[in-house]
This record gives C-alpha cells, structure tokens and sequence, in this order.
C-alpha cells in the first residue's frame, strides 16, 4: 500500500513534486505539495468541511464526477491533519 498525504489523501506517488516541501527544502513524506509547502499547510486556517469542499472541487476540475470526488474525499476526516476537527 503506497503512503497518503494525511491532509487530503491523495498518494504520495501521484504527487507530481514528490511530495510537499519542509522549511528546510527537503520532501515532506506526510503531506503533498498541493497541501503543503514551506514547512507549512497551504490553508492554515481552513475547516475540515472547507478543505474537503476544495478538494471536490479541484476533483471536478480535473474532470472527477462530482458524486465520484464526494467518495474519494469522505475518508479524509480520518487521516492525521482532521483527527479531533
């Protein structure tokens, strides 16, 4: 089983950058680059309802039917960054 990013789920392999950057540059094995960078989460500030909403929609964007996306996303409440929110 490949490594998720635990913001979004998305596997790691699939993330064109390898993965998100830490502060000191290297590649995040937590987190992917669309989530994270920097050493910190793109939307600090985000709710979980929120983020999922982007997900769906950055889904759909890429051609992901809307019911389709709304399953790919409705796990993400248990992955490390929504545990407790």
């Amino acid at each position: 089983m490949s490594a998720k990013c635990q913001s979004c789920g998305m596997p790691l392999s699939r993330d064109p950058l390898g993965g998100g950057a830490e502060a000191d540059g290297s590649r995040s094995r937590t987190y992917c680059s669309h989530c994270y960078d920097n050493g910190a989460f793109r939307a600090p500030d985000a709710s979980f309802a929120e983020f999922q909403a982007h997900c769906i929609e950055m889904l759909v964007a890429k051609r992901v039917p809307r019911p389709l996306a709304w399953l790919m996303t409705r796990g993400m409440q248990r992955l490390d960054r929504w545990r407790g929110d």
